[in-house]
């Protein structure tokens, strides 16, 4: 479980990345970066949103678009896990 784990914050963090090199930003983002103080504006929230989705082939269920599971690597490799729970269960 420890790989699948450290797969997916480096698979969130290469995300967050992208998006701020995309706006010319820099930043040291660990897991518990919050990633408005990272450089995220909320269209970059929406664009990651979407790459997440993109990334590990789900939709985001409505109830699961929170400010609070997209404050940080953390929070969001938390949700994702939970999403894909049931999948890997089966």
């Amino acid at each position: 479980m420890q790989a699948f784990d450290t797969d997916l914050r480096n698979r969130i963090t290469k995300l967050v990345k992208g998006i701020l090199a995309q706006n010319s930003l820099t930043a040291d983002v660990t897991p518990s970066t919050k990633l408005v103080d990272a450089g995220l504006t909320s269209m970059d929230m929406v664009n990651l949103m979407l790459g997440v989705e993109a990334e590990f082939d789900f939709t985001i269920p409505q109830t699961e678009i929170t400010p609070e599971n997209f404050q940080s690597v953390e929070t969001l490799e938390r949700m994702v896990a939970t999403q894909l729970q049931p999948a890997t269960a089966a």
